[in-house]
């Protein structure tokens, strides 16, 4: 498997090893399998019923187990649920990692106004 990279973010799923802005990350294995499929699909919203399927192996559970680890791996991320760098929760539909704004390049037409 290739080394996966969204922004600052490093994810090498031989190795099991991430980085965040080059610095190691020390993740549990359900925190790492989290990760690492979710940087597979960059900027991909993935269901909460995918992601017990994929990351956990089961067809049904709890949407808390999820929302757990997913605290945990945003706090070693460096961010929260009220203000998301790289994990973004859609309420109602699922997860999607994508890298910061400021890591995106501005692909606006020049003399193009900024979104707001």
């Amino acid at each position: 498997a290739p080394v996966l990279r969204v922004g600052g973010l490093t994810v090498d799923p031989l190795r099991r090893q991430a980085e965040l802005d080059g610095v190691r990350l020390d993740l549990t294995r359900r925190e790492f399998d989290l990760l690492a499929f979710l940087a597979g699909r960059p900027g991909v919203v993935v269901p909460r019923r995918e992601l017990l399927a994929e990351v956990w192996q089961q067809s049904y559970g709890d949407d808390q187990t999820i929302d757990v680890h997913l605290s945990w791996l945003r706090r070693k991320l460096g961010e929260t649920a009220a203000r998301p760098r790289y994990l973004h929760t859609l309420r109602g539909v699922g997860v999607k990692l994508e890298p910061p704004a400021a890591d995106v390049p501005d692909v606006r037409p020049p003399g193009a106004e900024p979104a707001r």
